[in-house]
């Protein structure tokens, strides 16, 4: 086989890092960094709503959220998303890559206010209508993932194609960043305004009425960044490689990349013939698709799920951490506006430590060490972290242990997004073709959120005490936290496994990686 590329493409590929190039990571990256904040912003106000809503004058605790309502709390974004990634996946490959951006923008800056604004002051109904606007948020928010990597696949060039990717996605780490400063920020004004005693000194007054708008605020901030970047997003032109090998309009594509680049390009008529090729024309569902892509689907689907049910599932220990190492204090010996500080802080503290560190990692080194291995370096790093955490566990929870403790959890999540967390969402956006590329990453990425809703729920089962009398209010007995990391460490070295079908992406072009341009000799 020999493989011919059209002209246009050829320009993108060896282009120059130039402006446009960054005008797209930050229109692309300040969608996923909205993502993150809407996603993560919730487990910095779910304790707030269980005073608010679930507030007991007889109980010696503050109020919390009970079990089937804190899973819909969290869940129903996770399921949003799912559904969004497959639906605007496909929709993305149909109507084109701009024109179904602008409507996942809407609908995340609509659902984002609509959540803070969730009506009345009863619980039954402020939790219907909040899990019903954050359903739609995680519509929305799921349309980005696959809409996002390959627009900003299809524009970069192929020398530092892994690092643009990785950084529209490092922006996801921003935006939990964000949600902790905005947390501090918020619990702060409002702690100066309305003090209260604490929770144990009076239990009616620990939760000011005033603290109702905080959770609100913290949610709708949400909107804000993704308004301000609707009009950058709606002035960018469609993809050329969605316009000529999709909507086999080279001419457009030409012209739409001459002002881009800001270089004159001249079509060849002779291109038009590569288009026209019959047997480029497979479908998703085709014996063509599974010879040529079914393995490689296979590696990016199983890989994400995989290190989704073990990046969400890390959430699980860590109020265990933040309870030992004195970050978070026993709930009653803390007003609510004071729990919301406390959290903000201790999710910041992880997120500058090695979360936002991890995927910066990425950016630097995926075009050096490529996607293969930094996302087999990442599950073995896990895979160890996991062990290490695990096996000694009872050791790690005492006292005087607990700085190690914190160090092997921060590894662990270093390494999720110096490793997979960042390389299951490169690989996607390169190795399909123009026209099943966004199918293709928001079949895999629906996948992944197959394995954080399994991560999340699961594991929040799982993780209970084997001693009935131990579990949390609501929980029957699980297998422990002890077994449920070793469960986990298993999990990480399967993906590991798993790893060795997809395929090395770096230094190639799209069009040599998915076999779009090829002719036969």
């Amino acid at each position: 086989m020999a493989e011919e590329q059209l002209g246009v493409l050829k320009a993108l590929d060896v282009a120059k890092t130039q402006l446009y190039h960054f005008t797209a990571i930050v229109i692309a990256g300040m969608g996923f960094f909205t993502d993150a904040y809407d996603l993560f912003c919730v487990s910095l106000v779910t304790k707030l709503l269980g005073r608010i809503y679930y507030f007991n004058p007889l109980s010696e605790k503050p109020g919390s959220l009970p079990p089937h309502v804190a899973a819909a709390v969290n869940g129903v974004a996770l399921c949003g998303t799912l559904a969004g990634q497959l639906f605007f996946g496909w929709l993305g490959d149909k109507l084109g890559r701009k024109k179904v951006y602008g409507v996942t923008l809407i609908m995340m800056i609509l659902c984002s206010v609509a959540s803070g604004l969730s009506f009345g002051n009863k619980a039954k109904g402020v939790m219907t209508t909040l899990c019903f606007f954050r359903f739609w948020l995680g519509f929305g928010i799921g349309g980005d993932y696959p809409l996002s990597a390959t627009i900003m696949s299809e524009y970069a060039n192929k020398k530092t194609r892994g690092a643009f990717i990785a950084a529209v996605f490092a922006m996801q780490g921003i935006g939990i960043l964000a949600g902790g400063f905005v947390g501090l920020a918020v619990s702060s004004i409002f702690d100066k305004k309305f003090p209260s005693p604490t929770y144990a000194v009076n239990r009616a007054l620990s939760t000011p009425p005033q603290a109702d708008y905080i959770w609100r605020i913290i949610v709708m901030f949400g909107a804000l960044p993704a308004a301000l970047t609707y009009y950058w997003r709606m002035k960018m032109p469609e993809t050329a490689r969605y316009t000529a090998l999709v909507a086999k309009n080279l001419k457009q594509a030409t012209q739409d990349m001459s002002k881009v680049l800001q270089v004159e390009l001249e079509m060849e008529e002779r291109e038009e013939d590569i288009l026209k090729d019959p047997r480029l024309n497979y479908g998703l569902f085709s014996k063509e698709f599974l010879k040529r892509h079914g393995l490689p689907l296979l590696g990016c689907t199983s890989t994400w799920f995989l290190l989704d049910i073990a990046f969400y599932s890390q959430n699980l220990f860590q109020k265990d951490i933040f309870s030992a190492i004195g970050w978070i204090p026993k709930a009653s010996t803390m007003n609510a506006i004071h729990e919301v500080f406390k959290i903000a802080r201790a999710q910041t503290l992880i997120a500058l430590c090695s979360t936002v560190p991890g995927y910066w990692f990425t950016v630097a080194f995926i075009d050096i060490m490529g996607r293969f291995a930094i996302q087999l370096m990442g599950f073995f790093m896990m895979t160890v972290f996991m062990f290490a955490i695990a096996f000694p566990y009872d050791h790690w929870i005492k006292p005087d242990n607990r700085i190690g403790f914190v160090v092997m959890y921060s590894l662990t999540f270093f390494f999720a997004n110096f490793g997979p967390n960042a390389t299951t969402f490169i690989v996607p956006a390169e190795i399909f073709p123009a026209r099943l590329r966004s199918t293709c990453h928001g079949i895999s990425a629906a996948t992944g959120k197959a394995g954080a809703i399994v991560g999340a729920f699961g594991f929040l089962y799982a993780a209970q005490p084997q001693d009935k009398t131990k579990t949390d209010a609501g929980y029957p007995p699980g297998i422990g936290v002890k077994n449920s990391l070793i469960m986990l460490g298993v999990i990480n070295f399967v993906g590991m496994l798993f790893t060795f079908l997809v395929p090395e992406p770096k230094g190639k072009s799209l069009e040599e990686l998915s076999g779009e341009t090829e002719a036969e000799k």
